[in-house]
């Protein structure tokens, strides 16, 4: 997911996609352990679409960028 898709998403969007997505990390850890994961670079992916997530969330919180 690019950075202008999620900046385009509410706060109560970026709030559901944080947790669809925490939720998704879990299973695909989940798979990885019972070997069942047949790509584990998934997990690294969905771990940069949290922390993007994560970082929109915090520019928010300070209004960053609204300035311009």
């Amino acid at each position: 997911m690019k950075p202008a898709e999620i900046r385009k998403l509410n706060d109560n969007d970026l709030n559901a996609k944080l947790s669809d997505l925490k939720v998704e990390l879990f299973n695909l850890r989940f798979q990885h352990a019972t070997g069942q994961l047949d790509n584990p670079l998934l997990i690294k992916g969905i771990k940069k679409d949290i922390a993007r997530v994560k970082t929109i969330v915090r520019e928010r919180e300070l209004n960053i960028g609204k300035e311009a």
